[in-house]
């Protein structure tokens, strides 16, 4: 897939929803404080919701395992570093260690997609979500990969769905208000 200036912009949002705020993984998070979190979500102002972000991610990060936070922290270190082979590793390490953990996956489609490797990529995120269903991270990695795919109707109805988990999300609503504008004189 050939990408364009805008679309390199893109996959440094990706990067930054994906990897930067955190690492995700639902296996030894606390539920009643996820569950409790998404609830504040639903009130948040756009002052509060990207601390209450924070404070999910940091409940996904705990994979219960030094090894496997090791090997996270590593690959997401190896992404910054701009080496997304050695990601790949980390990350496939940690699978390995622990194939129900949504954060290795993650990551891992992350890196994929810093590769231009979009297959793997969205194989990643499948199992992210198959994983942990509101990784709202993972969700829009998937969006702008639709939008690159250009699919803007399928990528406008994952934005939204990010929406319901986070409404005061500025930069979802962003995307839908482009989306929606460039759709225009379409059928929705």
């Amino acid at each position: 897939i050939v990408m364009s200036v805008l679309k390199q912009s893109s996959k440094l949002t990706v990067t930054a929803l994906m990897v930067a705020v955190g690492i995700s993984g639902p296996a030894w998070a606390d539920s009643a404080v996820v569950d409790d979190l998404f609830e504040q979500l639903q009130d948040a102002d756009p002052s509060d919701w990207s601390r209450i972000e924070g404070q999910i991610y940091e409940q996904w990060s705990k994979s219960g395992s030094p090894t496997i936070d090791l090997l996270v922290r590593r690959g997401g270190e190896a992404i910054e570093a701009g080496d997304f082979a050695a990601a790949v590793e980390h990350f496939t390490a940690a699978i390995d260690h622990d194939p129900t953990f949504a954060e290795a996956y993650n990551g891992r489609a992350t890196a994929y997609y810093l590769m231009n490797q979009i297959g793997p990529s969205l194989d990643d995120i499948r199992e992210t979500l198959v994983l942990n269903p509101r990784h709202f991270g993972a969700m829009s990695g998937f969006a702008v990969i639709l939008e690159e795919l250009d699919r803007p109707k399928e990528a406008l109805e994952v934005y939204e769905q990010i929406l319901d988990l986070v409404p005061a999300a500025t930069n979802v609503q962003e995307a839908i208000e482009r989306l929606k504008l460039d759709l225009e004189g379409q059928t929705l």
